[in-house]
């Protein structure tokens, strides 16, 4: 299942509290993106915030992955889910 991750900073969090984290946050994408479970990663153009598609069993699994890494877990983002599903609209043009 594809499913759509936007990041949200936490309020309150300033830009110095991420420096420490990046590198070992960097290093965990890199592990999920080579495992295949992040198949495409961009950042916003507005900001800072990144927008991940990862592949995984269900939503439960997305948010345990995004739980393990480290910008998650010293709690200075989190992520919406949203699960995809495919687009159901060309079954109109084959339509009798």
């Amino acid at each position: 299942m594809k499913v759509l991750a936007i990041e949200k900073e936490v309020p309150g969090t300033k830009p110095e509290d991420f420096i420490s984290h990046l590198k070992a946050e960097a290093t965990r994408v890199w592990e999920l993106y080579q495992s295949g479970h992040i198949r495409e990663l961009y950042f916003r153009q507005e900001k800072n915030e990144a927008v991940l598609i990862l592949e995984c069993a269900d939503s439960d699994e997305a948010q345990q992955l995004l739980g393990s890494l480290p910008l998650v877990q010293e709690g200075l983002i989190s992520f919406e889910v949203i699960p995809l599903i495919p687009y159901p609209g060309f079954e109109r043009l084959f339509e009798k």
